[in-house]
């Protein structure tokens, strides 16, 4: 009787399906990087807003972002008529930033800011980022 034991070694993976996959993994976390820098980092607009700085705080658990807000104060109308107050939100990066704001807090102050196309979670919760404040002296 003749044994059927089977001697030969099983197919093992190759190295070069490995290496591809690799290769498409590391294209794949480059392209994304580079869509993050693209959409996220570039500046849609830069400008300037004033008016009472009434709100700066500091929010989050895990990822602590600075958020404020600035009353840009109300319009007159024709016939005498003041339209409500407009509420400008924003985010803050930088810490040395975020501490003028809070000493400039219920002052009339002017913001510069970027606003950007996205901003993900970890960044705030405004696409209006203050990279510079001043106080208006009277």
């Amino acid at each position: 009787m003749e044994s059927s034991i089977n001697t030969s070694k099983p197919a093992q993976p190759k190295k070069g399906k490995f290496k591809k996959f690799l290769i498409i993994f590391s294209l794949i976390v480059v392209a994304g990087l580079l869509i993050y820098y693209f959409v996220c980092g570039m500046a849609y607009s830069k400008g300037t807003r004033s008016g009472i700085l009434t709100k700066v705080s500091e929010k989050g658990y895990v990822f602590k972002t600075y958020e404020g807000e600035l009353n840009v104060g109300g319009f007159n109308q024709e016939g005498g008529t003041i339209m409500p107050a407009s509420i400008f939100k924003f985010s803050v990066t930088d810490k040395k930033v975020y501490q003028q704001l809070e000493a400039l807090q219920g002052n009339k102050v002017v913001l510069h800011y970027k606003q950007v196309m996205k901003n993900f979670f970890w960044q705030g919760d405004t696409d209006y980022f203050i990279y510079e404040c001043s106080p208006v002296n009277k």
